[in-house]
This record gives C-alpha cells, structure tokens and sequence, in this order.
C-alpha cells in the first residue's frame, strides 16, 4: 500500500535537512497517515488512510466519515 492519502492524494515530498553548518542531506517527509473506517452506500465498511490534515479539515466542514 502507497504512502499517499486516499481522498486528497497527499503523498511523501522531498527536501534537505540542513545543519547548522549548511550540509544537506536529503530527505523524505512523509504525510501524516491516518487508517478510518468508511461506510460505503450498500452498509458495508472499508479501511482506507487518510492525511490528518484532511481530516480535521473534514472535520471544520462537518463532514462525517
């Protein structure tokens, strides 16, 4: 299974971690994954993960999942 939020895409991104004395080595930040339980139109229910950031966004919007 892919790193990547189910509903907004949100996947891993790269860049550098940068010293103090400037050396950069690279890295990986990965997206901030959470497992919920859906409940699809026919009553049965799925596990998908989604990005926290979606679901508090979800959650300003009153969405329910």
């Amino acid at each position: 299974m892919s790193r990547k939020c189910s509903i907004t895409g949100k996947g891993p991104m790269v860049g550098y971690n940068v010293s103090h004395a400037h050396n950069k080595t690279k890295k990986r930040f990965l997206p901030n994954l959470r497992t919920v339980r859906i409940t699809l139109e026919d009553g049965t229910r799925k596990k998908i993960k989604v990005a926290a950031s979606t679901l508090r966004t979800m959650k300003k919007k009153n969405f329910s999942l």
